[in-house]
């Protein structure tokens, strides 16, 4: 990617195209390096737990250097358009949370508005009702005794006496 490029348009050929959720990571990134002095994040300095997988998070990955293999970017999945950052150095954390926009607007226009608009208007800030996830951690690998592959031991589970991943754990559950 060019250096002379826009932010905007690093993330548009990061992700592929330019989209209103594409448009939404991309402010909540910017208002997180805005309210809280957020630089790109080398290691786990910075942290972001997204609650979606939409394409807003290629933009907070761009953005924020918070990625998934990094350990830096946590994949909460409760489907809302929010996204919890946090700063391991400060303490500090902001919950940052799409309003539901009522207002008939096309694609573009929507793409627009999210990009220029008050990110009041477009957002609600809490604090994360959850803590800072620890680092990230590096497991042991182990042998599935079922399928032979491995996985790290957080991942196991034992069943009739055997060492078996979550692909070939078969969970016992009776209802609820």
């Amino acid at each position: 990617m060019e250096k002379n490029k826009t932010d905007w348009e690093r993330a548009v050929e990061f992700h592929g195209h330019s989209c209103p959720g594409l448009a939404i990571g991309f402010r909540a990134a910017k208002v997180a390096q805005e309210k809280m002095g957020l630089t790109f994040s080398a290691n786990e300095e910075f942290v972001c737990v997204t609650e979606n997988d939409a394409c807003g998070v290629d933009a907070i990955q761009l953005l924020t250097g918070c990625s998934i293999g990094k350990g830096n970017l946590i994949y909460r999945g409760t489907g809302k358009m929010a996204y919890s950052f946090f700063n391991r150095k400060t303490g500090e954390s902001l919950r940052i949370v799409v309003k539901l926009q009522t207002k008939e607007m096309s694609r573009e226009e929507r793409q627009e508005y999210i990009l220029n608009a008050p990110a009041e208007e477009i957002f609600n800030f809490r604090k994360p009702a959850f803590s800072l996830p620890e680092e990230a951690r590096i497991f042991q690998s182990v042998t599935c005794e079922s399928c032979g592959e491995s996985a790290p031991e957080n991942k196991i589970r034992l069943q009739d006496g055997k060492k078996v991943c979550l692909d070939c754990f078969k969970d016992y559950c009776r209802g609820w």
